[in-house]
């Protein structure tokens, strides 16, 4: 028996020493991995290729187990496309860029818009644009057609067929299961309530909807016009006929793009296009690779610092475990992270990238008093992203200036707080029935058992109109406006940017390197360095997320879910948000 047990324990410890080796020798694979495609040299006569695949956040982070397990699901990083372009623009070595257009999801508007004006300016350098595609969403045509040569397969396809926005309501869900929503709201157009009240747009809504799309949509059209020397007129015609399911000589015929190819003939078309004999001509280096070798570059010798901070997400109180893994903005996290940058001599600005539809209205007042904060040490410039809408726009509002993207949605200036009220959930369906004893009248305020009495409905509704108030006052004073010139225009409204730079809520239009540029100029240096922040995880670090967060998971349910993934995440977090809230119309869905 005890030689039994002997070999028993032997076991179980072999098994945990190998385990350990096992782990050892894996971290050891995946760096050596990481650090061999991080520092990829670049070669004579070499390729930037841009995969329009997987998807795209503000700034990607390292996930090392989707690496070693081979993830579908990989995420690019908008900084990491516009620094690739930047660079391979001024290397001598780098003699093209080849965009392969796939199944590219996760995009906003004013990313696509973004990635697009790089890709202009990459071709100043008067280095030749290929693309080619088998199937292009709207979203990866309207980059494509930048370039100098656009390729589609002859049994290929574009879908080009103009803007629709979707949102998801849930009204019929929560009766059947028996939840009440108790809805305290400012503002006509603060809609981000509706889905929980409503099975359909209201008029409103409909309204804010219909008029940012349309300002997107004619965004496109002259865009992609200009480099297809094609009318707003024509490309809406085309759109009219659904092109999906239309010929691809057809797409030739109407000047959408230059040839039709297999995806074999493409290498040589490259090197046809490069002045180079054959397709073994040429190198090809990623985004990834070209991005990684331009960070390895040493910095400017002037000494001189713009920080960005990256600001993405919804806002929060206190991290919560999404769904899908989204990124957060976690209020007190970012406190400390300002508090840092202002107490830093040696940064002589900040640009704040928000990329937010909101959230917590508590966590975004402390940010705006952070960025107040810091705004006295030194210059703070505004460079919004996708979104910077309702809390997006509370953090943004302080700054000293405040730049954004044409096709950026933003304001949504109003507050609402959200209570459920699962009555009906516990006695009628579960039979469950809650009992309270109580001291004073108001002891059980917000149980979820019952429903608000009229005097409890009035106390909170105060307190969401005195967050409006407060709100308001801020953005006043942050765009030197009276407060009711900022109530006429706030009303819960998202705007474009084209649209809020034309009623004050926005300095300029353009993109980060245009607001890189106004905090130097504002920091009175010509010379400077620019580093991003808050700093990223370290290898292990990333390592050690990847597996508590279970990210390739996530990252698998994102890409089955598509955007779709979105409105799962949001019920996910509900239990988790406070109860007054600063936050866009839930996530539109672009059919980019």
């Amino acid at each position: 028996m005890n030689d039994f047990f002997k070999q028993v324990l032997a076991t179980i410890v072999g098994i945990i020493i190998l385990s350990a080796v096992s782990l050892i020798l894996t971290i050891v694979t995946v760096a050596t991995m990481a650090s061999a495609s991080g520092s990829k040299d670049i070669e004579d006569n070499s390729l930037l290729v841009l995969k329009l695949d997987g998807g795209i956040e503000e700034r990607a982070q390292d996930n090392p187990l989707a690496d070693i397990m081979g993830s579908a699901a990989q995420t690019t990083g908008l900084n990491d496309i516009l620094q690739a372009l930047q660079k391979a623009k001024d290397n001598d070595k780098v003699k093209g860029l080849y965009i392969e257009a796939g199944t590219f999801r996760g995009a906003t508007p004013a990313m696509l818009q973004e990635i697009r004006q790089a890709i202009l300016d990459f071709k100043k350098s008067g280095k030749p644009v290929i693309a080619y595609g088998d199937t292009y969403t709207q979203g990866a045509y309207y980059l494509a057609s930048t370039a100098d040569s656009l390729v589609v397969n002859p049994q290929g396809s574009i879908n080009w067929c103009g803007l629709s926005t979707q949102t998801a309501y849930y009204k019929d869900l929560l009766d059947k299961l028996g939840v009440k929503m108790e809805i305290f709201k400012v503002g006509t157009y603060k809609s981000a309530v509706e889905p929980y009240f409503l099975n359909e747009m209201s008029d409103a809504n409909r309204e804010q909807i219909s008029t940012f799309n349309n300002e997107i949509w004619a965004q496109m059209l002259t865009e992609v016009g200009k480099s297809r020397k094609l009318t707003n007129e024509e490309l809406n015609q085309l759109a009219d006929t659904f092109m999906l399911l239309r010929e691809a000589a057809h797409y030739k015929q109407n000047k959408l793009v230059d040839k039709l190819a297999y995806t074999t003939e493409v290498p040589q078309i490259i090197a046809n296009t490069l002045g180079l004999e054959s397709k073994d001509d040429y190198h090809t280096i990623s985004i990834g690779e070209m991005a990684a070798a331009a960070s390895s570059e040493p910095k400017g010798k002037s000494g001189n610092l713009i920080a960005v901070y990256y600001a993405s997400g919804s806002i929060v109180d206190t991290p919560a475990t999404g769904l899908t893994g989204v990124s957060e903005i976690v209020g007190a996290d970012v406190v400390s992270d300002l508090q840092e940058l202002a107490e830093d001599d040696d940064i002589d600005a900040v640009v704040l990238r928000v990329n937010s539809p909101g959230g917590s209205a508590y966590a975004s007042e402390q940010i705006w008093h952070a960025v107040k904060m810091l705004k006295e040490k030194k210059p703070v410039v505004v460079s919004m992203g996708g979104y910077a809408a309702s809390g997006g726009y509370y953090i943004s509002c302080g700054a000293d200036w405040i730049v954004a993207e044409p096709t950026t949605l933003t304001g949504s200036i109003g507050i609402f707080g959200v209570f459920p009220t699962a009555q009906t959930l516990l006695n009628d369906k579960l039979g469950v029935h809650l009992q309270s004893v109580k001291t004073n009248s108001l002891s059980d305020f917000g149980d979820v058992s019952r429903e608000m009495n009229e005097g409890e409905k009035s106390i909170m509704q105060n307190y969401v109109n005195r967050g409006y108030e407060l709100f308001t006052k801020r953005c006043a004073d942050g765009r030197k406006m009276k407060q009711d010139a900022i109530k006429a225009i706030a009303e819960g409204r998202v705007w474009t940017g084209v649209h809020a730079k034309s009623i004050g809520l926005v300095d300029q239009l353009g993109n980060l390197n245009d607001a890189i540029k106004q905090a130097a100029k504002r920091a009175k240096v010509s010379e400077y360095s620019v580093i991003n922040e808050p700093a990223q995880p370290s290898f292990i670090e990333s390592l050690m997320e990847s597996a508590n967060r279970s990210s390739y998971a996530d990252a698998k349910i994102r890409k089955m879910l598509g955007d779709h993934a979105n409105f799962f995440d949001v019920l996910n977090r509900l239990n988790g948000k406070g109860s007054v809230q600063a936050e866009i119309p839930c996530y539109f869905i672009f059919n980019l």
